[in-house]
């Protein structure tokens, strides 16, 4: 595919940038794969100014970069992430080279603002931990827990890994190689981590059904 011309200056990102709320988890990879390289073709058209095929390309992937933002980085801000992904990716845009799938470029921006929001999590929460013991502690641990075992709080109580490569490839639909060109990793450690995070799931699943019946 041949790349196309430098983008024109003053082109300077979407016409509209809105993000909705997130929708029912795709269970099942879509079926059009074909849609790949539309993807690329409007962003393509999006670095020679086409605002048009920028928001197009937004709405298309809107969906799986909403999922991958709410299973890899903050399910309560993922809204926030992807709106950072969007942006990112149109501060970057007139470095994509069209090497590959445009929605794999999305999504490896996707999972980089990810994990810098992960990291500051990381370091607000250490200025914070030692009070939050005590908090803890002065409570007396009276407070009640009352768990929950939907699907969605199943696929975030994952390990990182196995949730990276589960959602990439049974939520967004990715191939097993294009995920792993997402991560940086061979696919057989894709291969690998989706087979342990179905284990994982049908582990809590059974844990969540004997839970069930002694408290019943």
């Amino acid at each position: 595919m041949k790349r196309g011309p430098e983008p024109q200056s003053g082109f300077v990102g979407l016409a509209t940038m809105g993000i909705g709320s997130f929708g029912t988890v795709r269970w099942f990879p879509p079926a059009n794969c074909g849609c790949m390289d539309q993807l690329t073709m409007l962003l393509l058209d999006a670095q020679r100014g086409d605002r048009d095929a920028l928001d197009r390309f937004v709405s298309a992937t809107q969906a799986d970069v909403l999922a991958l933002c709410r299973y890899l980085g903050d399910a309560d801000n993922y809204e926030d992430l992807a709106q950072q992904t969007n942006e990112r990716a149109v501060s970057s845009l007139h470095r994509f080279r069209a090497t590959g799938p445009a929605r794999n470029w999305l999504l490896i921006i996707a999972r980089r603002t990810c994990a810098d929001a992960a990291r500051s999590r990381i370091r607000r929460r250490r200025l914070t931990d030692r009070a939050g013991a005590v908090a803890l502690v002065e409570r007396g641990n009276q407070a009640e827990v009352t768990p929950t075992f939907e699907l969605d709080e199943l696929i975030l109580g994952l390990h990182p890994d196995r949730r990276a490569a589960f959602v990439l490839t049974q939520i967004t639909g990715l191939r097993y190689d294009e995920a792993a060109q997402v991560l940086g990793v061979p696919v057989g450690t894709i291969r690998s981590r989706v087979a342990r995070a179905r284990n994982d799931l049908i582990s809590a699943g059974e844990l969540n059904q004997r839970l069930e019946r002694s408290t019943g």
